[in-house]
């Protein structure tokens, strides 16, 4: 039997889980996960894998490796390190055992991933960070509109004349929102029309990697966003050649944890067969 934490620390957000894995079976034991808001990454980690310890009953010395990705490099407590790419690609083949693709939507970037059966990364492309296509350029609109982040995808849904955003720039994009604003666009025009104009990039970062007719799981932070999630499949469909299925999942948003958690029980125990295994401390 192998215990194994995994910590994705992200732009937005710290998320935890824990796993046991024995005999190929694996089971998540506890998650958690903080939103950073300007306060200390490193600080909201230790927080959240207590957190994780407590609610799994274990104690950090139970842990034959704690594994981190994303910006976790730096946290002092852990054992070895997963790119990101490989993290979310193993995760999201946890969370929906059929996937082919990946697309991580988080605060700053989106990242298309093809990966094999083994959930190994093939290939992938991802955004420039200046594009108004991230997390965080939803989060200020929503902060410009005054709505909740968890009402953008229902709102975006009931829209009947959407306008898209042409602009790849964040801020002039945000810049034609207050535009839209003033000539009176809806609230869920305006949010739809910037969920269609992400998918639409989204979607060609799709198809650039090779991606067809596969099942394409949504991570990060705008992965149970309805709304993106509706509009990345009207783009599909409009996608000559394109009939890949797009899925997500309540807990998406783990995926980079659950990835690292899983590559860092495979690895514990490849150490343990070497005779080279320390326990997490």
């Amino acid at each position: 039997m192998t215990l194994s934490a995994g910590i994705d620390v992200g732009t937005g957000a710290v998320k935890v889980a824990i796993f046991r894995v024995e005999d190929g079976n694996e089971e998540w034991l506890s998650r958690a996960t903080l939103r950073i808001r300007q306060r200390d990454p490193m600080l909201l980690a230790r927080e959240a894998f207590d957190d994780c310890l407590a609610q799994a009953g274990l104690k950090e010395s139970d842990l034959d490796y704690v594994a981190t990705t994303g910006e976790g490099e730096a946290i002092p407590f852990h054992t070895g390190h997963f790119y990101s790419m490989t993290s979310h690609a193993r995760g999201a083949r946890f969370l929906n055992p059929d996937t082919v693709a990946v697309l991580d939507c988080g605060a700053l970037h989106g990242r298309a991933i093809i990966t094999d059966d083994k959930g190994k990364v093939v290939n992938y492309k991802m955004t420039s960070q200046c594009a108004s296509g991230s997390g965080q350029f939803l989060e200020n609109i929503a902060r410009y509109l005054g709505i909740a982040q968890d009402e953008i995808g229902t709102l975006s849904q009931q829209a009947d004349d959407p306008e898209e955003v042409s602009s790849i720039c964040a801020v002039l994009a945000e810049t034609d929102v207050i535009n839209m604003v003033s000539r009176g666009i809806t609230t869920p025009n305006i949010l739809k029309g910037i969920h269609l104009s992400m998918a639409n990039r989204l979607a060609r970062l799709l198809k650039s990697i090779g991606v067809r007719s596969d099942v394409i799981m949504m991570t990060g932070g705008l992965a149970t966003d309805e709304g993106l999630c509706a509009a990345l499949r009207e783009q599909l469909d409009k996608m000559k050649g394109m009939e890949a299925t797009v899925a997500n999942h309540p807990d998406s948003i783990y995926a980079g944890a659950i990835g690292a958690a899983l590559w860092g029980a495979f690895r514990a125990e490849k150490l343990a067969a070497q005779g080279q295994l320390l326990k997490a401390s």
